[in-house]
């Protein structure tokens, strides 16, 4: 019978159990699971929140098995990536998972199932924030459909650039002609130089961040401080720096993590008056964003085919879905820079782990 991983809350331990093949609903998609990668939601929410046990995966690859009476766009044996629906039965790290047509898109063969793999989740969160919270131009709306002209004067910052969230972020800012682009990284320098302009290092201290930011747009733009701002970290300090860096008077950013919650001083930390603020909740493509989350996988795709957009660098955690545990483990810990942890599940042994 079919294996899925339950994670405990305490991310010391996990369980994996026997399920059948689910069968799916009107408009979702029953998938074999080829290749699933981690996320640091997939712990932090069980740990911050003390959630229930659960397969907390939401990001894989694979190929379909079976398909929901309503679903018309994808059949057995298609080969798609997907963005399981997140606190719902049948996720990410099992043999079959379960995602809404919505949020599934087809894979190429120009792309590996493990590149797919590191996209979904992460490729949605970064558009959410441009084109939802910051109401940024998207890529189609250049007058140059090629990209090839960028217009000096939308300068977007990007604290934690190197993440997988961050990344896409910088990615989508490029095609959509944004200028400068600014990315805060640290030790994954050298990989935030191949997405940005500009690399600003968090390491040098909040002092030394705030004014680099202010250095390059006096140089490269007319403003001084930044008008759009995606705080892909939301934590050790990202709200305070971006507080210092953003225009007080219009300046927006969007954040992955609560300020109340994630900020040094949680409730009474506050951004200027002048600046709108919001969190991104990358849910929403399961409830008021359908639409978007619909459009942006199908544009996601397209993407990937034509080569405009590549995947996330990536590592692979031994053991199937006897890894993840591992891979959780080197999240929380802080390990991954630049990459995110996946697992082939064909690697997966047939004993169990953590009981």
């Amino acid at each position: 019978m079919p294996k899925q991983v339950i994670v405990q809350s305490s991310i010391e331990a996990v369980e994996i159990i026997e399920t059948p093949i689910p069968t799916p609903k009107e408009k979702e998609v029953v998938i074999r699971v080829s290749v699933a990668s981690t996320n640091p939601k997939d712990w932090k929410y069980l740990s911050y929140w003390n959630m229930d046990p659960h397969n907390s995966g939401d990001d894989l690859a694979g190929i379909v098995h079976s398909v929901g009476k309503d679903v018309y766009e994808f059949k057995p044996g298609d080969r798609v990536a997907a963005f399981h629906e997140v606190f719902t039965d049948n996720g990410a790290f099992a043999e079959y998972a379960v995602a809404p047509d919505r949020t599934t898109f087809h894979i190429l063969h120009n792309v590996s199932l493990e590149e797919a793999a590191t996209i979904p989740l992460a490729a949605l969160t970064a558009a959410i924030a441009l084109y939802s919270d910051m109401k940024l131009p998207p890529p189609w709306a250049l007058r140059d459909p090629a990209g090839s002209g960028r217009e000096i004067g939308t300068p977007l910052v990007i604290y934690g650039v190197f993440s997988a969230v961050g990344a896409f972020g910088a990615k989508f800012a490029r095609l959509s002609g944004l200028s400068p682009i600014i990315g805060i990284a640290g030790r994954a320098s050298s990989f935030a130089e191949t997405l940005v302009d500009r690399v600003v290092d968090y390491r040098q201290g909040e002092d030394a961040v705030v004014k680099s930011i202010k250095e390059i747009l006096n140089l490269e733009t007319s403003v001084i401080k930044a008008p759009y701002v995606f705080d892909a970290i939301s934590e050790n300090g990202s709200f305070e720096a971006t507080a210092r860096y953003i225009d007080p008077d219009g300046g927006i950013v969007s954040t992955v993590l609560s300020a109340k919650e994630f900020a040094k001083e949680k409730e009474n930390f506050k951004y200027p008056p002048g600046v709108k603020a919001s969190m991104n909740t990358v849910p929403q493509v399961f409830s008021t964003h359908k639409d978007f989350g619909y459009l942006w996988s199908r544009y996601t795709s397209r993407l990937l085919q034509d080569g405009r957009l590549t995947a996330h660098p990536f590592e692979i955690i031994p053991g199937g879905l006897n890894g993840v545990l591992t891979g959780l483990q080197k999240l929380r810990d802080g390990e991954a820079s630049a990459v995110k942890y996946v697992y082939r599940i064909s690697d997966t042994q047939d004993f169990l782990v953590g009981q």
